[in-house]
């Protein structure tokens, strides 16, 4: 090791070891964060402790390019660290209980919480790994101002940064729609498709089955069902019912991309509208081959605009179907009806069309009763938690109503009462 090298080395060991504190700064999407957090050392790391909800946290785990200041105590800006690496949440148990012990070394300001068991059952807390890929010594007293150390064994090479930007991406996306919960979407489409397939079969028109107009329906209500999920992330944002809303889980309370600093709100918008912009280009396609027109007089004309209109109408303002109590009836009509009915008219209408016979609803509208009443109480269920945050932010819902709030206390007797009725 040189002299210089072994110089710059000794001025970046004394402000680490002068500092315990730093400004830790993560973007995500153009998104930027910052906080100031404790540190302690892990030979050439630093690790801290944080909660794995935060903010920083969501935005390391799809962006681990991270930046630290650190400033020894009793300076005011002059000399310091400029710190750019790569973070990582430490999965490995060893090395989160030395990691525990090097934080309790620098401070035990937060021992309450990492003692915690239901937040360490939980996952809740969290400590992390930052390796340094270049140190940046900034010193106005010296002659040399500026001085930098690289680490090219903690630098991702392009090729792994490449594959890691567009996998965070896809994830990102994966979320903000709540991938998981297109069930809710799946079953009532393939509900409506099974009742078409065995009237087509009784009907002697097995032949008349369209795997691709099937498709187009399925991909058009995932479509809309994305949608509705989306926008109601961003009109909650507007609301600010989701900032109020501490007590959040992954069945309740959005996916808070706008929150944890993700996706910024505009993002979010668009999505939205490209979602339901998709599911009106498939719906009017349908349509062009069931009536020749894309805007032809048809049952599916009339289904898709009523589709539309509740997902966009549930949480937009200044309609807000979800903060006036129609919330609840307006995703029964959308995951049941609406879906069921559509998916049946677009499978059967081609035959029915050129049979000359009439379009009988009434058994996938009976069909789809159950279904709409299950998706339902699905999201009924999961308002209890969001009770509080609703009743601040003015959302109205059957639990909001029925609840009796009385400052941070929640009675939920009458809603949990009504709700057992449709169970």
């Amino acid at each position: 090791m040189d002299e210089t090298t072994l110089t710059l080395d000794n001025k970046i060991n004394a402000i680490l070891d002068q500092a315990d504190r730093m400004f830790l700064s993560t973007a995500v999407n153009g998104t930027p964060s910052g906080s100031s957090v404790f540190f302690a050392r892990d030979g050439e790391d630093l690790v801290f402790f944080t909660f794995n909800t935060t903010r920083k946290a969501e935005q390391i785990h799809y962006n681990p390019k991270v930046q630290a200041v650190i400033w020894p105590k009793g300076q005011e800006g002059i000399r310091g660290l400029q710190i750019e690496g790569e973070c990582f949440k430490i999965k490995d148990e060893k090395e989160i209980q030395r990691a525990r012990e090097l934080v309790l070394a620098t401070t035990t300001a937060f021992q309450e919480f990492m003692d915690d068991e239901f937040l360490v059952k939980n996952k809740v807390v969290g400590y992390y790994r930052i390796k340094p890929t270049v140190i940046k010594h900034v010193d106005f007293y010296a002659e040399t101002k500026f001085e930098w150390k690289e680490y090219p064994q903690n630098q991702p090479s392009e090729a792994l940064e490449v594959l890691r930007a567009l996998k965070n991406r896809l994830l990102i996306w994966i979320r903000a729609a709540r991938v998981p919960f297109f069930t809710a979407s799946i079953v009532p489409i393939l509900l409506g498709a099974v009742i078409a397939h065995g009237d087509l079969a009784s009907m002697g028109a097995e032949t008349s089955w369209s795997w691709s107009i099937f498709f187009l329906a399925l991909f058009g209500g995932l479509l809309a069902h994305a949608g509705t999920n989306i926008s109601n992330d961003y009109f909650d944002h507007t609301s600010r019912n989701d900032e109020f809303n501490k007590l959040f889980s992954p069945f309740n309370g959005g996916s808070r991309m706008i929150q944890a600093g993700l996706l910024p709100p505009w993002k979010v918008l668009l999505a939205a509208l490209i979602c339901f912009g998709g599911t009106i280009a498939i719906g009017l396609k349908l349509n062009a081959i069931l009536t020749g027109s894309a805007f032809g007089d048809s049952p599916l004309l009339w289904i898709g605009i009523a589709g539309v209109a509740l997902g966009l109408l549930y949480t937009m303002s200044p309609v807000r179907l979800g903060y006036h109590g129609w919330g609840e009836l307006s995703i029964a009509l959308g995951f049941g009806p609406v879906m069921v009915l559509g998916t049946h008219y677009v499978l059967t209408a081609p035959y029915l069309q050129s049979a000359d016979l009439a379009w009988h609803w009434q058994t996938p509208l009976l069909a789809s009763v159950p279904v709409a009443i299950l998706i339902m109480l699905v999201v009924w269920i999961n308002q209890f938690q969001d009770a509080p945050a609703d009743k601040k932010a003015g959302k109205n819902t059957w639990v909001v109503r029925l609840a009796e709030l009385d400052g941070n206390v929640v009675r939920y007797d009458r809603p949990f009462k009504y709700y057992m009725v449709f169970n």
